[in-house]
């Protein structure tokens, strides 16, 4: 059956089939690969005809963040944010059920393609992306670990924000995080200098990410982590290797991202009406 079947889409798992052994409710096709925490499978609802994608976690990790990360993707109703449709106690793993992104995350994209991406590409990844922050952000959640390799695409070729196994809420009485999490490379100052952050600490990362798919690999991705944690709260904000092979207009986009005082760091909301960005808007 293709994923968009002639039988109605999914939009939740009934009360039912949650309280059914996970097998009898979906066929497992095939390993897709090794997400955080856990192992990640195509599989097939079979009620439905719809593919979907079953993250199965050994529950010995650390339940309370996967509890949180459930509790944050379940909150999420977006185009540009994974869906998540329930989960599942088996044997000693977890089963979290969620959409399906049939072309993989853009680092897998840009790994098997073995080049980077075209400015039009990253364009219209970034525009989705934002729109995924940006719908994130009003709820006062973060992400904190947003990079290529968290960036899915459909077969449409849409980007959508998935693992959000760090991601944080905000409430007012927490309205800066002072915990480091996420990947060295892609962090922002303001979250290494454990100093307290908010949303626009993704922006950094969002510009880390756009550097990532125009030169292969994030800034100082070639250097320890635990040494490009010193450097980038103590280096000016990183640019592109070989500027001249690129418009102005990305060259701008990245530098309004990378911005080291967050106070002056550009939103989610105003980067959607960047030049760069609206030709896709």
């Amino acid at each position: 059956m293709t994923e968009n079947s002639s039988k109605s889409e999914l939009k939740k798992l009934s009360e039912e089939s949650l309280t059914r052994q996970p097998e009898e409710v979906f066929d497992i096709i095939c390993k897709l690969g090794e997400g955080s925490y856990g192992s990640v499978y195509k599989a097939l609802h079979k009620e439905s005809g719809q593919v979907l994608a079953i993250k199965q976690v050994p529950v010995d990790t650390d339940l309370q963040e996967i509890i949180k990360e459930i509790s944050i993707m379940q909150q999420c109703d977006s185009p540009y944010v994974v869906k998540y449709y329930g989960s599942y106690f088996k044997n000693t793993d977890l089963w979290i059920v969620m959409e399906y992104c049939g072309a993989g995350s853009v680092s897998d994209i840009m790994r098997l393609r073995k080049k980077t991406l075209s400015e039009d590409e990253i364009a219209t990844i970034l525009c989705d992306t934002l729109k995924g922050l940006e719908y994130l952000h009003r709820r006062r959640k973060i992400h904190r670990d947003i990079k290529a390799g968290n960036i899915l695409l459909n077969t449409e070729g849409h980007a959508k924000l998935a693992d959000f196994g760090v991601a944080g809420q905000l409430t007012d009485t927490m309205a800066k995080r002072n915990t480091v999490i996420g990947t060295p490379f892609w962090m922002a100052p303001e979250v290494i200098q454990e100093i307290g952050y908010d949303c626009v600490a993704d922006i950094w990362s969002l510009g880390i990410t756009a550097l990532e798919m125009a030169e292969g690999k994030p800034p100082y991705g070639d250097i320890h982590p635990m040494r490009a944690i010193f450097m980038i709260p103590t280096k000016p904000a990183p640019s592109f290797r070989e500027p001249d092979q690129w418009s102005p207009e990305f060259i701008d986009f990245v530098s309004q991202c990378l911005v080291k005082n967050p106070e002056e760091r550009a939103t989610a909301e105003y980067l959607l009406t960047h030049e760069f960005i609206g030709a896709y808007f």
